[in-house]
């Protein structure tokens, strides 16, 4: 059974996460400040953190730093009502898996969910040092399909990718296409199209390769 942590001061909060993701089936556990959620990272081994950006004292950054201190392996999704792009990608190169904005449906957090965890179970499948970059680019599940759309044809659009990958925040999508594009494997043209780069169709070839390896 996967266990999350739940970290946000507002309690009712904390007790309807708590509500669906026992119903979900994942032991779940609860945190009112940042102080409280490190002292139990600490002694428990968590497998997600929901980690409120805004908190009195401590922030949600500064609280995922400590977090990914202590337990490197544990996966970490912010959830914050003032989400920007900038905020996000801050936060994923600090430590975060994703990020969440308030208000969600709770399917939307069930699909972080999952996708999260199949990111670790992605990572922990794939311990070689040399590929560091690129793994890290391509861990996030929606980033391996942008990867594999982007090979079918030769260039999208955002909209297009998008309604491609059945994702109704389009900043979401934008997000990925950043972290995609910050590690050098897909480019945007002048007309706003994405497509690979040869170091994106190498990297594609290596995730095609290690995906048989995980599923021999």
């Amino acid at each position: 059974m996967k266990k999350i942590l739940i970290v946000d001061d507002d309690a009712e909060f904390r007790s309807h996460l708590h509500d669906v993701l026992n119903a979900e089936g994942y032991q779940t556990d609860g945190a009112a400040s940042a102080k409280e959620a490190l002292a139990k990272n600490s002694t428990h081994d968590f497998d997600v953190v929901l980690l409120d950006f805004m908190m009195p004292r401590m922030s949600g950054l500064d609280a995922l730093l400590e977090i990914r201190k202590q337990r490197p392996k544990t996966k970490v999704i912010m959830v914050t009502a003032f989400a920007t792009i900038e905020n996000a990608v801050d936060a994923v190169r600090k430590g975060a898996s994703d990020y969440i904005s308030k208000p969600f449906k709770i399917q939307e957090l069930l699909t972080t969910i999952r996708r999260v965890l199949e990111e670790a179970k992605f990572e922990e499948g794939i311990k070689n040092p040399d590929f560091d970059q690129a793994l890290s680019s391509i861990a996030s599940p929606i980033r391996r399909k942008i990867l594999k759309l982007l090979s079918t044809r030769d260039r999208m659009r955002l909209m297009e990718l998008t309604r491609a990958l059945e994702i109704e925040d389009h900043t979401k999508v934008i997000f990925h296409l950043k972290m995609l594009r910050e590690a050098g494997i897909i480019e945007q043209d002048d007309e706003k199209s994405y497509s690979l780069t040869k170091e994106g169709h190498r990297t594609l070839a290596c995730l095609r390769t290690i995906e048989k390896m995980l599923l021999a």
